[in-house]
């Protein structure tokens, strides 16, 4: 767990004391005495996705995301809800929507971010020029005090300032500091010059006195006093949040539209978002073509680069509101109209309506998808956080790019170009000195040209171990000793997060990597591309998108959503693969328990390798330390029966009665499962009595007329169709023959799926290299190998690929794009004109999808979707699940059962239980309809099923 909690989503590493995970508000505060009396610290932490360190240290971690996570009451008059510091930002906006209210602010990882780390970092994000920062919307703030003294911070009037003051607490000592200090008049100029402009919204440099020296008691007019102002930005280190009040906006009315202008430059889009602000845009974004070009090899991302055309140097996201599309429109055109006259870009798509969330996707993946660059060299969060006046921004960026030149180095732009904020990030290698010593050095000359420009060296991520170093020299020295002095009032002790906005150590210590150590060679059964193994897992960068709950949809990381429980994360099985991979001094390095802990709950669901913006995949990690752990420590007996399943079954098919009725008799079928490790609460699958390809063999196929038909496919004869799903794999032929297609079932090996799954790699790869052998020859686009179980079929796309012999890899690269699951070969073909809606009847049917984990991981579920709509009369409804929880034999392992009902219980049993009386369930995967089966006794179809029995009988048929 220590090793789980040494990093965030930073640079930073440091191995904590240890890690609290508290209840309820009395065990923070036993905590705080815990600490006060042992002389160490607390480092509060939410989702933990910090780029600055800011909860990376040596004290106690203590993680408030799994228990505080309530809303505590909401006023839809006045406008404002309390929240506990766990809630997750998107999730507030959910619950706030029937009120007609949202939560304004907000950050590119809403859908994990949690409002007490928005709070600590006064974070803010695209629409950051409408809603300004989280600090413009906290009205109130309880806390514990460093002493463990319970506050409430809100405004307060002048007399209520002034009482306050004269409080003998620790409470009415930081009263009558703040009132020490910033009565001063020196230190008001020395504030008010020194600090950034106040034009730029996004200031985070330091504790926000800068805020508080404009307020009521220090400068007429100014609004009241709230303390709440200075907690915003100072990340856990003066007090430990317990609830925050929040300012809701109204949800606007008016519909709006992106302005996605294309540039050929950097320049030309800074330019040109200049022009855009004098028609009030809601948002101004700026991605460039670094940026664009990750997304063109991520599963996830590749289908949201729909409005790009060409190869831009930039893309400026621009939205404008209207009353209606037409002043939409309207809007758009003089603005379009207004930058070609300036000769400024060459592009101006108007994205409306759902289509924009596709925009805002390929948009908020740009954190993630920097760090999936192969190799040691990654663009860095060093410099990536800076603010300047919107009108500053095109000289300082010229200024910013001409310095990294001198370097000879290249940053990546994106961000927030409305409001004066890029992220610029360069390309470092932080495993070697050079690259280390380069950090600081670009960090300080880019801190000095912030500077000049009296611009913030944070602009929504906080200070942190990343920049605290530079605050002395931001603000100057005698406001740095201003913001010492309240650090030392608050937190007399250093019971808060120490190290963070004041006293911070080198920004080049504590780092993930150590410089220039050895690198390690590390046998492995798959192939990792570009990478070695230990670099692919370090594609992680701890951005947590796994962190985020079914409420937000998507499949990663189902445990994670059942248990909440940051070990049951996919940043949490990279973290633990990192550590080991580097600092293990075994030879065989994967033989930790310490691994299979962390890995145990990891379901192989593939969600990882599409969502991960980075595209981790864990699924493919954990079979490679499962081989390992395997050769060190000998493969458990239930392990071996679930891999060669399909030897297991095949025996069992030589006796099917007596099979049969074992398993499904109570007491005979008790024993068996108690024995071989299964929940007696699971169903196990029937075998049937004549296998598919004994029933291929025998049974008389049409006629074909070699004129009428459409193409040849071979059908891949999957272990689960072949004994199990028998009566699927017949409908399928069928189905494919009556559509007029020559179906072909050769002698092959089967996938090797569970093999691969259970980490008996060497085995599996013995079968994927007789597949490759046996279909190299004949699949190819008009020839192509079709399946119906599509975690058997995509073997050939995803595993096969990284794990056959070398001199098979190009046979197995050719294969892969035409291995199909039916209902994308025969999407294709309806679009070709070769199937149409005719071949199939009148029938009525409402059919409710449960798309494969694997189809998700390879953006297929869409053909399943649009095939059942083929038939004129059917509709389909896609669930909004994520993983069913059964995972192979994931579900069916008795430590495993409670987990795996829980995944399902989170959409999946829910939506399936309130579905209409004659509403049809469909699933792909006898995994998921089994799954279904067990969770709501309700029966579930493969597609094939549906659309053979809903065939168009012809005539000579």
């Amino acid at each position: 767990m220590r090793i789980l909690y040494a990093t965030d989503a930073s640079a930073y590493r440091e191995i904590p004391l240890a890690v609290a995970i508290p209840q309820t508000e009395e065990d923070i505060q036993k905590l705080i005495f815990f600490a006060q009396e042992n002389k160490i610290s607390l480092i509060p932490r939410t989702a933990g996705t910090s780029l600055a360190g800011q909860v990376v240290g040596s004290g106690i971690v203590v993680d408030v995301s799994k228990y505080f996570t309530k809303i505590l009451e909401v006023n839809k008059v006045d406008k404002w809800v309390r929240v506990q510091p766990g809630v997750i930002r998107d999730e507030l906006n959910l619950f706030l929507k029937p009120y007609g209210l949202f939560f304004g602010p907000e950050t590119s990882t809403a859908n994990r971010a949690m409002i007490g780390g928005m709070v600590g970092n006064n974070s803010c994000g695209s629409n950051s020029l409408i809603y300004k920062s989280t600090r413009e919307h906290v009205l109130e703030i309880e806390a514990f005090l460093s002493d463990g003294s319970k506050v409430l911070f809100k405004d307060l009037s002048f007399e209520e300032f002034t009482e306050k003051c004269t409080g003998t607490t620790l409470e009415g000592r930081l009263y009558a500091q703040i009132r020490s200090i910033l009565s001063d008049y020196q230190n008001q100029e020395r504030i008010r010059s020194e600090f950034p402009k106040p034009s730029i919204e996004r200031r985070n440099t330091g504790y926000a006195i800068d805020v508080l020296v404009n307020t009521d008691p220090f400068t007429a007019g100014g609004g009241a006093f709230n303390f709440s102002k200075l907690i915003c930005g100072s990340e856990g280190t003066l007090a430990f949040i317990t609830s925050v009040k929040l300012h809701l906006n109204k949800i606007s009315p008016y519909p709006s539209g992106l302005l996605c202008v294309h540039f050929y430059s950097i320049e030309d889009a800074l330019q040109a978002n200049l022009i855009a602000l004098k028609y009030k845009p809601l948002v101004s974004e700026l991605m460039d073509n670094y940026i664009l070009s990750c997304t063109k090899s991520n599963l996830e991302q590749a289908h949201n680069r729909f409005f790009v055309k060409g190869d831009p140097a930039a893309i400026l996201i621009v939205e404008y509101d209207g009353m209606d599309e037409q002043e939409i429109r309207r809007k758009v055109a003089e603005v379009e109209a207004h930058m070609r006259r300036e000769e400024l870009g060459y592009y101006f798509p108007l994205i409306l309506e759902a289509e924009k969330k596709k925009v805002w996707d390929l948009r908020k993946a740009g954190l993630g998808l920097l760090s999936n660059t192969p190799g040691d060299e990654k663009p860095v969060a060093v410099i990536e956080d800076t603010a300047v006046d919107v009108e500053d921004l095109p000289e300082y960026i010229a200024e910013f790019n001409q310095i990294l030149l001198q370097y000879n180095l290249y940053s990546v732009h994106y961000a927030h170009a409305a409001t004066g904020e890029l992220h610029l990030r360069p390309l470092l290698n932080l495993k070697t000195s050079a690259g280390n010593r380069l950090f600081k050095e670009i960090a300080f000359e880019i801190a000095k040209l912030v500077k000049k420009y009296r611009g913030s060296l944070s602009g929504e991520h906080g200070d942190g171990r990343l920049r605290g170093e530079f605050i002395a020299y931001m603000v100057g020295e005698q406001n740095y000793q201003l913001l010492k002095q309240i650090k030392h009032t608050w937190d007399p002790y250093g019971v808060f997060n120490p190290g963070k906005i004041v006293d911070t150590p080198a920004m080049n210590s504590f780092l993930r990597y150590t410089p220039d150590r050895p690198n390690r060679t590390i046998k492995t059964a798959f192939r990792y591309g570009e990478q070695h193994v230990l670099q692919h897992a370090e594609q992680c960068n701890g951005s947590g998108d796994c962190r985020k709950s079914h409420l937000s949809g998507g499949t990663m990381c189902p445990s994670y959503m059942a248990t909440r429980n940051e070990k049951d994360t996919t940043r949490a099985r990279a973290n633990i693969l990192r550590e080991f991979l580097t600092h293990s001094p075994k030879e065989n390095p994967f033989d930790h328990p310490e691994i299979k802990e962390v890995m145990d709950l990891c379901l192989s669901c593939k969600g990882c390798k599409t969502e991960c913006p980075s595209s981790v995949d864990m699924a493919k990690l954990k079979a490679e330390f499962l081989q390992a752990y395997h050769d060190a420590n000998g493969i458990p007996i239930r392990t071996r029966l679930i891999g060669w399943v399909d030897k297991i079954t095949q025996l069992a098919y030589y006796m099917p009665t007596v099979y049969n009725w074992s398993i499904q008799n109570r007491l005979v079928g008790g024993l068996i499962k108690r024995m071989v490790g299964f929940s007696e609460k699971r169903n196990l699958p029937l075998v049937a009595r004549v296998s598919l390809r004994k029933w291929f063999e025998l049974y008389d196929k049409p006629v074909h007329n070699i004129s009428q038909v459409k193409k040849t496919v071979y059908f891949f004869c999957d272990e689960f169709t072949n004994y199990n799903d028998v009566e699927i794999g017949k409908k399928a032929v069928m189905l494919l023959e009556k559509l007029g297609y020559e179906v072909l079932m050769i002698d092959h090996a089967f996938s090797g799926r569970a093999l691969i799954s259970k980490g008996m790699l060497r085995a599996a790869k013995k079968l994927a290299n007789r597949n490759v052998e046996v279909f190299a020859s004949r699949v190819t686009s008009e020839t192509p190998l079709i399946g119906v179980e599509p975690s058997a079929i995509l073997s050939f796309r995803d595993e096969y690929v990284d794990l056959v012999d070398e001199h098979l890899l190009t046979d197995a690269e050719k294969i892969a794009p035409h291995a199909m699951i039916i209902e994308e070969f025969l999407w294709k073909e309806f679009e070709k004109g070769n199937i149409s809606s005719e071949d199939f009847n009148m029938s009525q049917k409402t059919l409710l999808l449960h798309a494969h984990c694997q189809q998700k991981a390879w953006k297929l579920q869409h053909f399943t979707e649009k095939v059942l709509s083929i038939p004129e009369k059917f509709s389909v409804k896609s669930i909004a699940s994520g993983c069913c929880g059964m995972a192979g034999s994931f579900g069916y392992e008795k430590e495993h059962f409670e987990i795996s009902m829980q995944i399902g219980g989170l959409v999946l049993f829910p939506t399936v239980s309130n579905k209409e009386q004659n509403d049809v369930l469909v699933a792909s995967g006898t995994s998921c309809r089994h799954q279904i089966k067990d969770g709501t006794s309700e029966r579930a179809y493969h597609p094939v099923e549906i659309l053979y029995d809903a065939l168009n009988e012809k005539e000579g048929a």
